[in-house]
């Protein structure tokens, strides 16, 4: 799969903005309990980018260590969540919709499903997986 060159994205306030230049190696929506608590939503759509095709341009992000070995990042003033990244990775992952053109990366997949909540539907035509990616 090709990303768009030079995706775009950030905040809802406009005080943190990054650049995606290198094409996903995944895409797809995380049913865990973590990402939607850090989140506060029902799941959380992903893009895995290698950590050399992704950096913030403009801002500093807060960060939050949401658990071991894991960075989560979101905005201080507005509060958009906006990567999260393992402390022995190559990659980091975006939230789907602070890109500028979410339509841009739809997910391949849905990932931790049996952590689904119940009345959140799923799309049949996406192939689901017990892990993330």
């Amino acid at each position: 799969m090709a990303a768009a060159p030079s995706l775009l994205g950030g905040c809802l306030c406009g005080a943190v903005r990054y650049r995606i230049d290198a094409a996903p190696t995944a895409v797809m929506i995380c049913h865990c309990a973590t990402c939607r608590r850090a989140a506060g939503a029902p799941s959380v759509a992903w893009a895995t980018i290698p950590a050399a095709g992704f950096a913030f341009t403009a801002g500093r992000p807060a960060e939050y260590a949401s658990s071991p070995g894991v960075i989560r990042t979101h905005c201080a003033a507005c509060g958009t969540s906006l990567t999260f990244r393992r402390d022995c990775g190559g990659e980091v992952d975006v939230t789907l919709a602070s890109l500028d053109d979410p339509e841009a990366l739809p997910p391949e997949y849905e990932g931790w499903l049996a952590h689904r909540l119940s009345w959140e539907a799923v799309d049949p035509a996406r192939p689901g997986r017990d892990g993330g990616g």
